[in-house]
Formats: structure tokens, sequence, C-alpha cells
């Protein structure tokens, strides 16, 4: 009995399905049908897996025992396997918008209306950004679905060597994939794919960080810091407020408006966080690396970083450069022909 491993992604040839069973076809029926059956040898029984399904708003392509990506809108939009770092971001900043413009805007004196505005303007560009970088492809390279896992082990190369701007550099082969991977890429263990110019995998938005959505990265990084500077900055101010007005010291003050104190705090920590995170990638742009490159120590003295070319042109190709198309149509259906192919790629 063989079986489809949905793992293999197949350049502009991608289905957008849930998941792969074993396929048998009858012979005695010439219509596009599938029996999905595996028999179990000892007792002839069914065995239970998982099924083939396709749902006109959202789609999964997913393998039998491994994380999956999400498609939205029939592959426009593509999300990582993991939505719970999404939804709470999303959610932690929306309800500190809500209780900011509720119980913090609403209550100072001055300007009252304008600065509710300007927090649910800042508020909407940090979830658009947010989607942005959660829904964009990152770089995603295909596998190579030609070679069969017999000539992947035959091969001894593990790794080849090329040299970028006069510095050696190695490419290893990725037996996931079965390709070598292009300088600065990497086989993210939770996507399970391999990305081009592979930043780090980012559990808080649930998406890996790459080449084609790096920019939107430090937007919403850049953004979100914004939003939380103004938040904690006028709590604090309402704070002072009450005091002033009550005259009383802060903790009989904090007791009145508890939801205050909770929204400055949480903003404080939330913008230390994304300072530090704003800071870390500032250096990081100017001497063009990246995070898994920076953690790994992949350049010293001896061995340079090809690929700094100076601050301004470091600039200039993170934010400047034109966007690659990508390399993978997420919208194509995969054919009944390259359903047997894929089939005897497993056998």
């Amino acid at each position: 009995m063989s079986s489809i491993n949905q793992k293999d992604f197949r350049s502009k040839e991608i289905l957008p399905v849930s998941s792969i069973l074993d396929l048998e076809m009858s012979k005695k029926e010439e219509e596009d049908v599938y029996k999905l059956t595996e028999m179990d040898n000892a007792n002839n029984q069914l065995e239970p897996e998982p099924e083939l399904m396709v749902n006109d708003g959202c789609e999964k392509f997913e393998a039998c025992d491994n994380p999956i990506l999400v498609f939205f809108f029939r592959g426009r939009l593509i999300c990582g396997p993991d939505p719970r770092g999404f939804i709470l971001t999303t959610v932690s900043i929306v309800l500190s918008s809500w209780i900011f413009c509720i119980y913090v805007g609403d209550d100072l004196k001055k300007h009252s209306g304008l600065i509710v505005t300007i927090a649910v303007i800042l508020t909407l560009s940090v979830l658009a950004n947010l989607i942005l970088v959660s829904a964009i492809d990152p770089g995603i390279i295909p596998r190579n679905d030609r070679i069969s896992q017999d000539e992947t082990r035959s091969d001894g190369l593990k790794s080849k060597r090329v040299k970028v701007n006069g510095v050696e550099v190695k490419l290893k082969f990725c037996r996931i994939c079965k390709i070598f991977r292009p300088p600065r890429s990497c086989h993210c263990a939770i996507c399970d794919n391999c990305v081009e110019r592979f930043d780090h995998h980012c559990p808080w938005i649930g998406q890996c960080i790459g080449r084609r959505n790096y920019r939107f990265y430090l937007m919403f990084v850049t953004s979100a810091l914004t939003f939380f500077i103004y938040v904690f900055s006028f709590s604090c101010r309402r704070i002072n407020q009450k005091m002033s007005e009550n005259k009383a010291g802060l903790f009989t003050t904090v007791r009145s408006c508890p939801e205050t104190l909770a929204l400055a705090s949480f903003s404080f920590f939330a913008m230390w966080f994304l300072g530090g995170l704003a800071s870390f990638h500032t250096y990081l742009i100017l001497v063009n690396q990246t995070a898994y490159e920076n953690h790994r120590h992949c350049y010293f003295e001896s061995r340079p970083n090809p690929y700094d070319k100076g601050i301004l042109s470091n600039l200039k190709e993170v934010f400047f450069t034109e966007l690659p198309p990508s390399k993978v149509d997420f919208r194509a259906e995969m054919t009944q022909k390259e359903y047997g192919n894929a089939d005897t790629l497993e056998q």
C-alpha cells in the first residue's frame, strides 16, 4: 500500500488540502473518485487516518505526523502551524486599546477625543502590520520532488561550497526538502519548510520571519512599540491627574482606577520588550545579519560577513529593495496525474 506525503511542496503546484490517506484506484470505475482505505492484514479492518478535506473558506496543507500550514482565501494568505501566538498577540493589542479608550482616554480633561482617535489609528496600524507579517509567504523554498529517497541516501554529498563576494560559504543539503539550501536559508523545525534568508520563527506571531516578510516584521515591532509608549504615557498621566484631584497618595488613587494601573504595568513591560527587539534588529540591519546568524556566531575576524555592504546599502536592501515573488503557488491544485507521481515517490 502506498501513500502521498503532503510535506512535498511543488513549485507552482500545491495541493491545498488538509491531510492525505492511502489511495486505491478502482479499476472498474472511471470516475475521479478515490477510495481511502488501509486494510489491516490481521483482522481485515479499516484503520482510521486523517481525511482529505477541502474547505472553501480555509484550506489546510497537512502532513500526517507533522505541523501544518494554514491557508485562507484559497491560498492568498499563508499562516504558520500554531495560531495561538497570533491570537494571543491580537487579543492583547485589542484589549489594551479598548481599556485605554474606555477608561483612560475619555477620562482625560483636555483633548480626550483627539487622544482616543490617535489610539484607534495606532491600534489599526499595529493590527494591519501583524496580519501582513503573519499571513505572507516568508520565503518558502519549494521541495525537490524529483529525487527519490534512495537517490538521496546514495548521494554522499552533504554540503557544497560556493563563494559569495569572495568569501566561501557552505550550502547544506536538507534531507527533508531534498535540496541544497541557498545561502542564509534554514529549515524551520516548526513550520517544516526551508525559508530564504531565515531570521527566526516568532512564537508571538506564529510564523517564520524570512526574506519576504522581514520588512513587515520590523514595521510591526515599531508600530507596536509606538502604541504601547503612547498608552503608557497617557495612563501615567491619568494616574497623576487622579492624584491631584483627590489629593491622595499613589496607593489610594490606584484603588479607584485599578484598570489604569493594570494597563500601565502591561504597557511598561511590552514597551521594554519591544524596545529590546527593535534595538537588536536595528543592529542586525546595520551589519546585515540575521538573528539566526547572530545566534550561531557565523561571522568572525577570520571569516567576515560577505553580505555586509555598508550601513546605507544594508538599509536600502532591507527597506527599499523590491520583494521577490513567492516561489510557491499556494493556489494551484494537484492533478490526478500528479497524485500518481507523488505516490510513486513513496514506494
